[in-house]
């Protein structure tokens, strides 16, 4: 399987499988990963070298292309119906960029608490590796001199270039370049359904919370 066919099943998968489920990803750290509900398993996915065999039940469907993952997303609709419910967003709160400060781990304004935000923190050091008693470092845009062209993030120095006070103000946005969701190809990789809900899918494009 060619690597650019490889990157496109993988980041299609995360973005089917996250968006309509909230699953346990339960992977041996060598070439397979499940996704669980609980004790029901819905999929298995073995990586091979030439492809991706998808265990739906009984049924298998081997992935070497978008057609045959389609074939195979139907299927795991088939088995169970999407569960993944979003966040609300009548009291959303949305940078410049278009992300969701209050699912922010350092936003204190609104509703959110420090038992939130504590949540928020112990999803995020489990998912992205930081040291628990170390402080979990703000994004490069907002925290870093927002939309003047001179912070580190690829989305404000993007705005500040077509000369939009937003992102949400451009006439490509949520056509430029996404940034798929962080951990978004397929690995033997372990997380929870609550690490995937709080600290994965909370940066996905146009895909939770967006």
């Amino acid at each position: 399987m060619r690597k650019k066919v490889r990157k496109a099943i993988g980041e299609e998968t995360m973005r089917f499988l996250r968006g309509n489920y909230a699953l346990d990803e339960v992977g041996n750290d060598r070439d397979e990963v499940a996704f669980r509900d609980g004790d029901e398993t819905l999929l298995t996915i073995f990586i091979r070298k030439r492809s991706y065999d998808f265990q739906i039940g009984a049924q298998a469907v081997r992935v070497t292309d978008m057609k045959s993952l389609e074939e195979a997303k139907k299927l795991i609709l088939a088995a169970k119906e999407p569960n993944r419910r979003p966040f609300p967003k009548e009291n959303a709160v949305y940078a410049k960029c278009g992300h969701r400060c209050d699912l922010c781990v350092h936003y204190a304004g609104g509703s959110n608490s420090d038992e939130f935000r504590a949540l928020l923190k112990k999803h995020i050091v489990r998912v992205y590796g930081w040291d628990t008693d170390g402080a979990v470092p703000p994004c490069l845009g907002c925290a870093h001199g927002g939309l003047d062209g001179k912070s580190d993030c690829p989305q404000m120095k993007c705005a500040a270039k077509k000369g939009v006070a937003r992102c949400q103000d451009c006439g490509e946005y949520n056509g430029c370049q996404p940034a798929i969701c962080s951990r978004g190809d397929i690995a033997p990789r372990s997380f929870s359904a609550g690490d995937v809900s709080w600290a994965i899918l909370p940066f996905a494009h146009e895909q939770y919370g967006n």
